[in-house]
């Protein structure tokens, strides 16, 4: 009898993909972004297999996963690099007129208005080695706002000592010059010279040592508090996502499977779930568990 409820017997494959429907947002919470039964196929590929998620205003939403998980592909959606072929992304507020954007119906030029109001933090900062750091941080406001000269060196500044960076002591120097740390915090300033009201973090921790992963995630918190943005984390460091997170949601085969509070997902019993929180080899994720 006891064999019977170990959770081996008690999730099949079935249980364990099946996905966790968002719940209606808690009192004084609104939806900023709203998925529903996103889909996304690759050639014979099924990556995205019916993603649902609701994302609060002025929230930090972290979204955990393994490899292969759909974390990528549902970030290229988030920042409109993919539209919707299957299911629908809204966005609250950014559409014509201050209504709804439909990002599957959405023109080219609602996007570019999108997109203003987004700011990204790539993995590895992803700066360009020939820039400058006041040529990278500022690159969006000369490109995109044509700002002059002035204008965009006074907004570097402060969006460096936003992110408490020596501005006048690293604006002519490159990379190569920067610790990791330093670099990834330059990719921040850059995700929010344009004061976006969303911004979006891949991977922001990774190869990064301890003391430095603790900078990053305190910064993320403190750009949250300080200008009130919506963030949105992919990761898989489970020590940051505990850290940061209003609410954490696992990624799992293409479907959101498990969404709640830190509280939340420390109670809960999926086992992909626990497998994550606990490091444990022995599991879904490793073993093909459920047939």
């Amino acid at each position: 009898m006891a064999d019977a409820l170990t959770p081996r017997h008690r999730w099949g494959s079935t249980e364990l993909e099946l996905a966790a429907m968002p719940a209606s947002p808690p009192e004084g919470r609104e939806t900023l972004i709203r998925i529903r039964d996103l889909h996304r196929r690759f050639g014979p590929r099924h990556i995205l297999r019916g993603v649902s998620l609701d994302v609060y205003k002025g929230e930090t939403l972290v979204i955990l996963g393994g490899s292969g998980s759909g974390k990528t592909t549902l970030l290229r959606h988030l920042m409109a690099m993919l539209r919707p072929e299957e299911g629908r992304i809204t966005v609250r507020g950014l559409g014509a007129g201050g209504g709804d954007l439909d990002m599957a119906q959405a023109s080219e030029q609602q996007i570019e208005s999108y997109r203003r109001n987004l700011g990204v933090v790539f993995q590895g900062a992803a700066l360009l080695n020939s820039l400058t750091v006041l040529e990278n941080v500022g690159l969006p406001l000369i490109e995109v706002d044509r700002l002059p000269v002035d204008q965009v060196r006074s907004r570097v500044v402060e969006a460096l000592r936003r992110v408490y960076l020596p501005a006048e002591e690293i604006l002519n120097l490159k990379p190569a010059a920067l610790s990791g740390g330093m670099r990834k915090r330059v990719g921040i300033a850059r995700a929010i010279i344009q004061k976006p009201r969303i911004i979006l973090y891949d991977e922001p921790t990774t190869g990064l040592d301890p003391v430095t992963v603790n900078g990053v995630n305190e910064l993320t918190l403190d750009l949250q508090q300080k200008i009130g943005v919506t963030s949105i984390v992919i990761t898989h460091d489970i020590g940051a996502a505990f850290m940061i997170a209003d609410r954490i949601a696992l990624l799992y085969k293409g479907r959101i499977v498990a969404c709640g509070s830190k509280d939340e997902t420390r109670a809960n019993e999926h086992p992909v779930l626990q497998q994550m929180l606990t490091g444990s080899t022995t599991g879904p994720l490793t073993e093909g568990y459920a047939k």
